[in-house]
């Protein structure tokens, strides 16, 4: 059997506000209107990086970036 490399799957509201280039404070604040998808264990809520990336790459057809609206 091969030996896979375990890779986290999730990043911290912190890691992911660093990764938007938004504070901490509107990572929560997006999370909690619904515009971040987020996953809760307790009181600790993380972020799943596949949710990240999908929010990144919204793109109209011309190739250009979509303001992001709900």
């Amino acid at each position: 059997m091969q030996d896979q490399k375990s890779e986290c799957l999730t990043v911290s509201v912190t890691r992911a506000a660093r990764i938007l280039g938004i504070s901490r404070n509107l990572c929560y604040q997006m999370i909690h209107e619904g515009r971040i998808p987020y996953l809760a264990f307790g009181r600790r809520i993380v972020i799943p990086k596949v949710g990240l990336d999908n929010l990144l790459d919204i793109q109209g057809d011309d190739g250009k970036s979509e303001k992001i609206t709900q």
